[in-house]
């Protein structure tokens, strides 16, 4: 299987500030984080407790940030790749992570990972869902310039909602025809590509 975490400066960074944490510490976080992992824009730690963590830990700002930012990240890539605690383990070693701190990961994500992409199924990645599609045909018949002109074109609706707003945002597109084939044809391949993952 291929790397899910590939090792760039930063990740080597934040390998280094975690490989010092104590692991007891440290798996607390992990389950702290793996817990709120699911909750856009909402913060895992508020800043009052990021203070405390600083001290704790004996991280500056900065290194906290990196290594919060990099735990969710392995996560985050565990939940999109889908893959199995003992080669998430076994990839984080790879990357220089001690093995200790590697069990952390690999037993957080054995443990609640199921649960942690049920929850993710649930979310809309996008924030905004489109609830309403309507369409409008028109055709030009005629300009100052020319007498006998056939242009169709079509104009769609797109009914566009914010998860947390009551409120539909109308967003109009209009098409000739050949761009509407071509969107068309985009969908099409989008749908196979769906099709393909059930």
């Amino acid at each position: 299987m291929s790397s899910i975490i590939k090792e760039t400066q930063s990740i080597k960074e934040a390998v280094c500030f975690i490989n010092v944490i104590d692991v007891s510490k440290f798996s607390r976080l992990i389950s702290r984080i793996i817990q709120k992992l699911h909750l856009k824009g909402e913060r895992t730690f508020s800043e009052e407790e990021e203070q405390k963590l600083q001290t704790a830990l004996s991280l500056d700002k900065q290194a906290l940030s990196l290594v919060l930012e990099t735990a969710a990240f392995i996560l985050e890539q565990a939940v999109y790749h889908n893959v199995k605690p003992a080669s998430l383990q076994q990839q984080l070693e790879t990357i220089h992570l001690n093995p200790d701190k590697a069990e952390v990961f690999s037993q957080a994500w054995a443990s609640a990972g199921q649960e942690l992409v049920d929850r993710l199924k649930h979310n809309i990645f996008a924030p905004k869902k489109l609830e309403y599609v309507g369409w409008q045909l028109n055709l030009q018949m005629a300009q100052s310039s020319q007498a006998r002109l056939k242009s169709p074109s079509t104009v769609l609706q797109l009914g566009l909602q914010n998860e947390d707003s009551e409120v539909q945002e109308n967003v109009f597109v209009e098409f000739k025809h050949q761009e509407l084939l071509e969107f068309y044809n985009k969908l099409e391949v989008i749908q196979g590509q769906l099709d393909s993952l059930t």
